[in-house]
């Protein structure tokens, strides 16, 4: 049986969870510093897109390999190995600004490497939470995790403007070093070793449990294709933004700047309300419902008047507000609906089917709105994502998700420990 959280596993991830915020922004500030350069010194908009689409094949192709090795092998290892490869890549960037070796194809390797240790690291660190945390406080503690991603960018940009490049890498490598005394210091939790795990098994056979696991939890794989989707449609809001304020609203940089300070301020909002509600009822239900407003707030922005910036930020400002409420709602029905020596592969999987087709709607935005216009592919998009929001929550299987009862999860777990059996 897996040992259950306590108070003192719980003190003991908040240190762990300190220096892994560390460690978040410090990567958020390079994605940040590396995006800025490539779109200064290319002044093309193509190396960003094929930057994007490089920046998530990893997500999809490397993450479902490191969900298995972290059910499988020491997490701490695992997180200590990868971060410090992490830290000796970006070294190794900042060589590269610090020589003033402007070679983007170079840097976009190197941003592609570090993208690919991240799709390592994510599902290991997640799947450390439900092991460490008591189930009443997930839903606080994955708002928490969501704020180093806001404040991240808004940190990047206000260093940029006082700090050189090549310094601003050095960063990273000091929040390494900042979340590694924790990561040595806590103990970790490895996933449980019973009778039915000592049986040797290969890779593919860890990686197809992972799925059968997801097909046991009625409404799992439903929701995972709701997250795939809404990640397609929301692309084009996402990648287009810089575009649609310079060129549509002829705006200066100080005019998107003002648009991503709403945005910033919609997340925030959102973070604080995940991380001080305790649990949310009708789980699915919320997110299905946060989720047409962000369409309605998206579609609603070609609403605006020529230059009414202020009009646009409070559009993007309720869209981005539903991001992180989703995004912790999301993450609490995993880690309570998953065994937890399976959560690491579970979790993998599902980034892998959530981001699936995210690097073709960040490819193809480009060229759609080239061909039908951004205000056109914007009202469509989200008229699309209201449509398939629909759909998935009337005929699938979705909906279960939300029942109250426990004796829905302890039936799941009966059933997934009888297919683990098999």
């Amino acid at each position: 049986m897996d040992q259950e959280p306590t108070k003192q596993t719980f003190k003991q991830y908040l240190f762990f969870l300190f220096g892994q915020q560390f460690s978040l922004l410090g990567s958020i500030v390079v994605y940040f510093v590396i995006t800025w350069w490539v779109t200064v010194e290319t002044g093309n908009a193509v190396y960003l897109a094929i930057m994007s689409f490089l920046f998530f094949v990893p997500q999809i192709i490397v993450t479902p390999i490191a969900g298995v090795l972290s059910d499988k092998l020491d997490r701490k290892k695992i997180l200590i190995l990868i971060d410090g490869f992490q830290a000796f890549v970006t070294f190794f960037l900042f060589l590269i600004f610090f020589l003033k070796i402007s070679n983007v194809w170079l840097i976009i390797t190197i941003n592609t490497l570090r993208s690919t240790l991240q799709a390592i690291h994510l599902p290991t660190v997640n799947a450390i939470v439900p092991t460490m945390v008591p189930k009443e406080k997930l839903s606080r503690i994955n708002g928490i995790n969501f704020l180093m991603m806001i404040v991240g960018p808004i940190l990047a940009g206000f260093l940029l403007e006082i700090i050189p490049v090549a310094n601003l890498i050095l960063l990273d490598i000091f929040t390494f070093l900042i979340a590694l005394i924790p990561l040595i210091l806590v103990k970790i939790p490895s996933a449980s070793v019973n009778s039915i795990k000592k049986v040797k098994k290969t890779f593919i056979k860890d990686f197809k449990e992972g799925f059968k696991i997801v097909n046991a939890i009625p409404g799992l794989l439903s929701l995972m294709l709701y997250a795939m989707l809404a990640n397609f449609f929301t692309r084009p809001f996402m990648v287009l933004i810089p575009y649609f304020v310079k060129f549509v609203h002829f705006g200066v940089p100080l005019s998107y700047a003002l648009v991503m300070t709403f945005s910033q301020i919609g997340s925030i909002s959102g973070a604080v309300i995940s991380s001080l509600k305790k649990n949310w009822k009708h789980k699915v239900t919320t997110m299905m419902l946060l989720t047409i407003i962000f369409f309605i707030a998206y579609g609603s922005v070609i609403l605006a008047p020529t230059g009414n910036f202020i009009f646009i930020g409070i559009c993007v400002l309720v869209a981005f507000s539903t991001f992180p409420i989703n995004w912790a709602i999301y993450m609490t029905i995993l880690q309570t609906g998953v065994p937890k020596d399976k959560i690491g592969r579970v979790v993998s999987i599902d980034h892998m089917i959530s981001m699936a087709i995210t690097p073709i709607g960040a490819i193809i935005s480009g060229p759609l709105a080239e061909l039908m216009g951004i205000n056109n592919l914007y009202l469509v998009s989200a008229l699309l994502g209201i449509a398939f929001t629909i759909i998935i929550w009337s005929f699938t299987k979705i909906r279960i998700l939300d029942q109250k009862e426990k004796v829905v999860f302890e039936e799941i777990t009966k059933t997934q420990e009888e297919l683990i059996i098999e």
